[in-house]
């Protein structure tokens, strides 16, 4: 260990102080902050900043530590090992990079990989696969994967079950996994998961990361859909990944990303599932594989159309409210969106505990369209080209915040909401919230007249150009968006 740590990089040295720090962690020094009193008598914790501080004193206060702290050290560096060989190959072999590494790289280019594939694999409980030798960096050997979880009583997310196949759609893992504590919410009508399919499962979290890490050796890649979802569910922080939701993007709309549903209709030619049906662990994690399979034969640059979803006749009389505070009561929704309706809170498989999301389903389409036009807030368009609004409220109980009331299609949002009305034309998102300002002025106009007419038509086309401008600076958002995460990687932040 000691020989890692002083052949280590200062960011790498100066992230492992940083975490000591917030795990309070003392050596035979102390603290960080006492060692530095000890240590270095002229600045002492003045500068108590690691990465402002030199290589020879973050390796002075790491050597401080017993046997067992050093192991927690040697996960970060299995983390920071992992991805700089993934990153060094890219630059090493780049005319040899096969199309299986290349898919990998494209992943790991994404503008959200930084942000969606932090983990905090530094905890006990966590596994980071083991850096692979040399000549199995370029395997191309693939596992996709689907997990599905529950909610837990303490508010947390536990794995339920798992399931891997292989690149002949062999499967290599189905179980079911118990959380070994209390269960709030299976989320049957998402997981299709009931209490009596747990009844009697012994295999636990850590028997599934046993499994999965002799999958994942030998340099075997990893694939899945919003992969970094079951990564954080698995406990598991493995370098070389294939995320289907990053490597496949819309036609003028590099931003978006498609879902797995879409992704199968669009490329693979069927339907995932049914409407209204479950999820099925085993049929998503294929369909994962046979996506990059589809990719690899096809070619990496091949653009994927857009696939518009089909609104039921029901849906159109339902508002749809997200990012809701746990704190908010769904009945509370009643006092921050007019109109008579009822609630019901939508069960979601990878949510967020302190979030949650529910519609509000009116009697008809023209009821649900009068309270969102009525509705105050700021007007946007979601990933869907969607519109919806950033809605801030202040409830009785003290409560205050804010959430998104959307509109369950994007070509019916002026529709029937009042005969004065003028309908617009369908739009597609040109990225994410994009403010549509001029569209909700253009709203308001009246049919009063020709002139009315003249000055909507005006509008229309205004926003069309508008439109086309943000696609254009869409495209150099997210060209910036991969010269900083190179800069990030080459400055060590």
């Amino acid at each position: 260990m000691e020989s890692k740590l002083e052949s280590a990089k200062k960011e790498v040295l100066a992230e492992i102080v940083k975490l000591a720090q917030k795990r309070e962690m003392k050596g035979s020094s102390g603290g960080w902050k006492d060692f530095l009193r000890s240590y270095d008598k002229k600045f002492g914790v003045s500068l108590s900043d690691p990465s402002k501080r030199s290589i020879d004193v973050l390796l002075a206060f790491l050597k401080t530590f017993c046997e067992d702290d050093l192991k927690f050290f040697d996960k970060v560096f299995q983390c920071h090992s992992n991805r700089d060989e993934v990153e060094q190959l890219q630059k090493s072999s780049p005319d040899s990079e096969s199309v299986e590494q290349r898919l990998v790289r494209l992943t790991f280019e994404h503008p959200q990989y930084p942000t969606d594939y932090s983990f905090p694999s530094h905890e006990e409980d966590w596994l980071v696969t083991k850096r692979s030798k040399k000549s199995n960096s370029q395997s191309k050997a693939m596992v996709a994967i689907d997990c599905e979880m529950v909610l837990c009583q303490d508010g947390t997310e536990a794995l339920v079950r798992i399931c891997a196949v292989d690149r002949n759609l062999e499967v290599k893992l189905n179980e079911f996994v118990n959380p070994n504590k209390p269960i709030a919410d299976y989320r049957t009508e998402i997981t299709g998961i009931t209490a009596e399919d747990l009844d009697g499962v012994s295999c636990s979290l850590a028997d599934v990361q046993t499994s999965m890490k002799k999958l994942l050796s030998h340099g075997t890649i990893l694939i899945g859909h919003s992969l970094h979802n079951d990564l954080h569910a698995l406990k598991i922080d493995h370098a070389r990944v294939i995320d289907t939701s990053y490597v496949f993007k819309y036609q003028g709309q590099s931003n978006r990303r498609p879902s797995l549903s879409n992704l199968c209709k669009s490329v693979l030619g069927f339907e995932l599932r049914k409407v209204g049906c479950p999820h099925n662990c085993l049929d998503d994690a294929c369909t994962a594989m046979k996506l990059v399979l589809a990719k690899i034969e096809r070619g990496i640059d091949n653009v994927i159309p857009l696939v518009r979803e089909e609104v039921q006749e029901s849906e159109t009389a339902q508002l749809l409210v997200h990012r809701i505070p746990a704190a908010v009561h769904s009945q509370e929704l009643h006092k921050v969106i007019p109109g008579d309706f009822n609630v019901e809170v939508k069960a979601n498989k990878k949510g967020q505990a302190d979030k949650y999301t529910a519609f509000a389903n009116f009697k008809n389409q023209h009821e649900a369209n009068e309270a969102f036009y009525k509705l105050e807030g700021n007007l946007e368009k979601d990933t869907g080209g969607r519109p919806q609004k950033l809605v801030s409220f202040h409830l009785d109980s003290g409560i205050s915040g804010s959430l998104y009331v959307r509109k369950m299609a994007a070509n019916n949002y002026s529709k029937e909401v009042t005969a004065k009305k003028r309908p617009f034309e369908d739009e597609e998102a040109v990225g994410e919230s994009k403010k549509l300002r001029t569209e909700d002025q253009c709203t308001e106009l009246k049919e009063s007249g020709a002139a009315g007419c003249n000055q909507c038509e005006t509008h229309l086309k205004e926003i069309e150009r508008l439109k086309k401008e943000l696609n254009h600076r869409d495209e150099e958002i997210s060209s910036l968006n991969k010269l900083i995460v190179n800069l990030v990687r080459k400055q060590g932040l």
